[in-house]
């Protein structure tokens, strides 16, 4: 997991970035992608609420990498 932050700016709200690269244990059949999705969907909390990520927290999934970005802080 790689972890990078987007600085901007000034004036402009900085954010941070997760990549979460699951490539090999795809590749190996040892974990499904869309079952880890649902899971980070499930369980991050933003603003003291889990499962609620609004529009402040995106989580995106291209092939076997996962990208969360937020706007704000995680609680």
């Amino acid at each position: 997991m790689s972890r990078g932050s987007a600085a901007g700016p000034k004036g402009k709200k900085t954010g941070v970035t997760f990549t979460i690269d699951c490539s090999k244990p795809v590749e190996d059949k040892i974990m499904d992608i869309a079952s880890l999705e649902k899971f980070l969907q499930e369980r991050i909390k933003v603003g003291g609420k889990v499962g609620a990520l609004g529009e402040t927290v995106t989580l995106t999934r291209e092939k076997s990498k996962i990208t969360v970005t937020s706007d704000g802080a995680f609680s």
